[in-house]
């Protein structure tokens, strides 16, 4: 089925374009009811590679965008897909969700949707990403451009003890100043196997030819690092309702990831939810009966403060 008859099926509207900066170019798309009005904006982003994006995680956008939402995403990261950047490279994290908050921004304050309640949707490490940057900017602290909500899926904030970088390794190359940034030299835990549950889906990922199979490269791991302890010191922070979800069979990203957040953020309004059994993909890598729990738990939520607004 050509792809635009695909999207009309599912009541959907697709658009890709890129968003450009002095310095970046960053690829995105958006997803819009093709029918009834649009109750609110809804601003993804993930660390998704561009294939991946095409059947897996678009099935995120396209579900809220039925539900009445306008839905932007970042859809390729810097480094990934067919945005700008070293492959899979994220040696300057900060510039990274810059780059996405900056189209995020732009958009949040155009006539169309400016006065519609807008919430920031992220999956795994690109909530690290954004949320990090966040602390400094009104998405979390509040402003002019405030943002009535947040929805994490299997945030990055807590890394397995199986999936750490190797301090003597990090410690070794930083001795070559920026020499080894780039370097594929951290070992690989296997993610993806820890990532989807549903096997006949890991069997197509796993076997995809564009699919990254290089090893970490070292400086972002050096920043995943760093990023993570900064943004557990900085919890306390959060101010503003928040929704975070986990399945308590992720390998990846570690459930109290989840449970710290909600146990320190100084919201008034928060939920934590988490999957018994589920793992770190839980819509795109479950089955399609353990998705349609999490989904029903998110559209509730989102429906409940929008009726707030």
């Amino acid at each position: 089925m050509p792809e635009e008859e695909y999207y009309t099926s599912q009541v959907v509207r697709n658009r890709k374009s890129y968003f450009e900066t002095p310095k970046e170019k960053l690829f995105t798309q958006s997803f819009l009811p093709l029918e009834g009005e649009i109750k609110g904006t809804v601003y993804c982003t993930g660390a998704d590679e561009h294939v991946r994006l095409r059947w897996m995680f678009q099935k995120i956008c396209m579900s809220f965008s039925t539900w009445g939402y306008a839905v932007f995403f970042a859809a390729n990261l810097l480094g990934h897909g067919r945005s700008n950047g070293i492959r899979c490279y994220m040696g300057d994290m900060k510039k990274v969700a810059a780059t996405s908050l900056s189209f995020f921004k732009h958009v949040r304050c155009s006539d169309p949707y400016i006065h519609l309640p807008a919430f920031l949707f992220g999956e795994s490490m690109g909530v690290l990403l954004n949320f990090s940057c966040t602390f400094s900017l009104s998405l979390i602290l509040g402003s002019s451009i405030c943002y009535p909500g947040l929805i994490f899926s299997a945030p990055l904030f807590v890394i397995p003890e199986d999936m750490k970088p190797s301090k003597p390794h990090l410690f070794a190359y930083g001795l070559l100043f920026g020499l080894a940034d780039t370097w594929t030299a951290m070992p690989d835990n296997k993610m993806v196997g820890k990532a989807i549950h549903y096997t006949e889906r890991l069997k197509i990922i796993a076997s995809n030819p564009q699919r990254y199979t290089g090893k970490p490269r070292v400086r972002t791991m050096r920043e995943i690092l760093r990023k993570t302890q900064y943004v557990q010191e900085n919890f306390g922070r959060v101010i503003i309702p928040l929704m975070t979800v986990h399945g308590t069979y992720d390998g990846v990203t570690c459930p109290s990831s989840s449970t710290l957040l909600y146990e320190k953020a100084s919201s008034a309004d928060k939920t934590l939810k988490l999957y018994d059994g589920m793992y770190h993909s839980l819509i795109q890598g479950e089955p399609d009966e353990n998705a349609a729990i999490v989904f029903k738990d998110m559209r509730e939520w989102i429906d409940e403060r929008v009726k707030r607004y």
